[in-house]
């Protein structure tokens, strides 16, 4: 906008004085040096603005994909240690084990709605599958080509993402070994379709996708971006995406360069990335997220259009705020010329008036260069109403020429046609002088057909006389600040979906581990009671069903005090006699405890006074603890399998210990074996010190964990518990399911 106003200062500058020339070229200087630095600025700033808005996506999609994978996460561990599925790995040829299998996995997918379930021997072939009566089954087929069967049939639980070699469906794959006594004798996989993942992010405004540890590209909000890869890949790539035919046949796959040109920055994790998408050249804000426990790539990526249209829309008001700065100066200039004309002597009165004549048309020109370079619209209103003015900013905005305006009367031709009533009452408010000074929003339709957002100020238009002429308004276009506005409402509702969905698994996965021993009791006992009812005596066979109603009783308890741990009134605390939950716990573990003798003092137990809590919680807490110590004593000789249980009165608590000879926990991992989902055990949940801890918590007391006194190897796990002589919290603390 300088070089326009140039002609009309250039006269100006002709006049002045070499000191005042010299003032005028360096006001200019600094006029342009601040119209360049507000560019830089609004650009910066918009450009952090993208780069918080990036980090938040890959934040919100990364929880996404965890959200996913974690949701199935337990499903081939329960089903591999199913006695169905052992069963028939056992006696893979009996028809009757296939079916029974059959239609577990086909009832497991339904209530969890998975896309397959399946379990395979030790030579890949699928013995039965929840696909089973479908023309796609997976029973009889050969898996020994695929990764995920190698892994697992090695011992090694894996997750693995390709294209079904019976469906030719993508899908995610998730295989655990299945144990017997040790001994690997098979592999359970379920199959996860990311379908739903796949529909949200094709809604996205900017790509988003996943490339495996190749850099190849499998999951895409851009189709035509679908297997391209990031990076040129080797012989032994192909060879290998050959041999397992990840991606479907080799002669279907050609990988090729995903087209891209990279613009990186060695001190920052974001870089530029050029590309062609939809026909039109788009240049992107992209950021690599690793997903090391999947072994994937996630890459967001955000339009760094509005950082451009940023900068212009700093330099338009720049420049606007350095012309009207420039229009005053020159307004201060005329008034003085105007005192010292007026000083002359009469004869020079013809040329003062010629000179002011000519500022007066320079100051025309100059404003109407000014009105003409605004990016915000003007328009202008007589009395009644009719258009007499309006500049290029407001006919670009609304698509109408301005001899197409001038004239019009309500309704103007740019009216929205769903909103006609809104606009008749707005402009009779502002024809009225009711207008509201803070602006009115409002949605105006531009001739191409799409909507434009505008606010409208409106203010009186007085002439020279002080005559009321009619309304001046001024119409801001606040459709990008609009959709911005929006898409951070998604954003958000989106974070709060998938922190939904992270506590709804973790909760879940709670349930499994706890339901998990009082389910594989009531399996032994059903199968004792189903030999006893063919060749067994009736008192034997009565007991093995009274244990088995027990056990079904004690999983429906531990669903209550699970659920009461999420509620806001807590557990069922009453006295419990230490000796007597000892006794039930040798009870429900008798069978584990042969193999390695519990040394405890009876009298001692006896002579502790009652503590406050719940009976049932406590027998969880004390069959989980010395289950941990049988685990970690099971590969040491018979004679040092022993475990040690005591107890003793510390203050106002009672201190329980459960001592083993295992290899110990280190220093370092004291602390973090009660974080949810670490484990040590290569098949372990990490959830079960973590409940622990939950449990004794919510009865007042701590868990910790130290070495054995006596400097042997091993462990001590330890916790408190309050007598019952205390009186319980008013308001116990209520837990939450992030906390369990």
């Amino acid at each position: 906008m300088l070089h326009r106003l140039q002609p009309l200062i250039q006269p100006q500058l002709q006049r002045l004085t070499r000191p005042r020339a010299l003032a005028w070229l360096g006001l200019g200087l600094l006029t342009a040096i601040a119209v360049g630095g507000a560019g830089h600025w609004a650009e910066r700033r918009e450009l952090q603005a993208k780069t918080a808005e990036l980090h938040q996506a890959a934040e919100v999609y990364s929880l996404a994909l965890r959200g996913v994978a974690e949701r199935y996460d337990y499903l081939p561990y329960a089903a591999a240690r199913h006695p169905e599925v052992l069963a028939l790995l056992a006696q893979p040829d009996l028809p009757q084990r296939r079916q029974q299998v059959n239609r577990y996995f086909e009832d497991l997918r339904g209530r969890t709605d998975s896309a397959a379930l399946y379990v395979m021997d030790l030579n890949g072939q699928a013995l039965a599958a929840s696909n089973w009566a479908t023309p796609n089954s997976f029973v009889g087929q050969s898996y020994r080509q695929r990764p995920y069967f190698e892994q697992a049939s090695q011992g090694v639980r894996n997750t693995f993402y390709g294209v079904g070699l019976t469906t030719g469906a993508p899908g995610l794959f998730i295989a655990e070994p299945v144990r017997q006594q040790g001994v690997v004798r098979g592999v359970v996989a379920v199959k996860v379709g990311l379908d739903e993942l796949s529909r949200a992010w094709a809604k996205a405004a900017a790509p988003v996708l996943l490339q495996d540890s190749r850099g190849i590209v499998f999951l895409s909000s851009e189709p035509a971006w679908l297997y391209h890869s990031s990076r040129p890949l080797t012989r032994e790539d192909l060879d290998w995406l050959a041999r397992h035919e990840q991606y479907g046949p080799p002669q279907t796959q050609t990988y090729p360069a995903l087209p891209w040109r990279l613009e990186r920055s060695a001190d920052l994790a974001e870089y530029r990335l050029h590309t062609r998408q939809g026909g039109r050249q788009r240049e992107l804000l992209a950021l690599d997220t690793p997903l090391p426990e999947l072994g994937w790539t996630l890459t967001v990526s955000t339009d760094l259009a509005e950082v451009a249209q940023a900068r212009r829309q700093a330099l338009a008001l720049a420049t606007l705020g350095a012309a009207v700065l420039l229009l005053a100066a020159l307004g201060w200039q005329q008034r003085e010329r105007r005192f010292a004309e007026q000083r002359q002597a009469r004869q020079e009165l013809e040329l003062r008036v010629q000179e002011r004549t000519r500022d007066l048309q320079l100051a025309h020109a100059f404003r109407k260069a000014m009105e003409d370079s605004l990016l915000v619209g003007m328009r202008a209103r007589n009395r009644e109403g009719r258009i007499i003015y309006v500049n290029p900013a407001l006919c670009e905005m609304v698509g109408y020429r301005a001899d197409e305006l001038l004239g019009c009367l309500p309704p103007y031709p740019y009216w929205h046609p769903d909103e006609l009533d809104r606009h008749q009452r707005d402009s009779e408010a502002a024809l009225q002088g009711r207008a509201a000074p803070q602006g009115f929003e409002s949605r105006i339709r531009h001739r191409d057909g799409h909507d434009v957002i505008t606010m409208v100020y409106t203010a009186p238009l007085i002439d020279e006389q002080g005559q009321h002429l009619g309304w001046m308004s001024s119409v801001v276009d606040i459709t990008a600040q609009r959709q911005a506005e929006q898409r951070q409402r998604e954003q958000a509702l989106q974070l709060q979906r998938s922190a939904r969905l992270a506590s709804l698994g973790e909760m879940a996965s709670t349930l499994a581990h706890e339901l998990n021993q009082p389910l594989m009791a009531l399996s032994n006992f059903a199968l004792a009671a189903q030999a006893l009812a063919r060749q067994g005596p009736p008192e034997l066979l009565q007991s093995a069903l009274g244990d088995i109603v027990a056990q079904a009783r004690r999983a429906g308890e531990i669903v209550q005090r699970v659920r009461g741990l999420i509620r806001p009134q807590g557990g069922q605390h009453q006295a419990c006699e230490l000796a007597q939950v000892v006794e039930r716990v040798q009870g429900l573990l008798q069978a584990e405890l042969a193999a390695a003798p519990l040394q405890l003092d009876r009298a001692a137990l006896a002579a502790l006074p009652p503590v406050r809590g719940d009976r049932l919680l406590l027998e969880q807490l004390l069959i989980n603890l010395l289950q941990n110590a049988l685990q970690a004593t099971e590969h040491l000789p018979a004679a040092r399998r022993a475990l040690e249980l005591s107890a003793r009165v510390q203050g106002e608590q009672v201190e329980l210990c459960v001592a083993d000879h295992g290899p110990g926990v280190s220093a370092a991992l004291r602390e973090q074996v009660f974080n949810p989902f670490f484990s040590t055990k290569a098949d372990g949940l990490g959830l079960g010190l973590n409940i622990c801890r939950t449990l004794v918590e919510a009865h007042g007391g701590q868990l910790g964990v130290r070495g054995r006194d006596d400097g042997q190897a091993g462990a001590v796990f330890f916790f408190t518990l309050p007598l019952m002589a205390l009186a319980p919290p008013e308001h116990p603390e209520p837990l939450t399911p992030a906390s369990t």
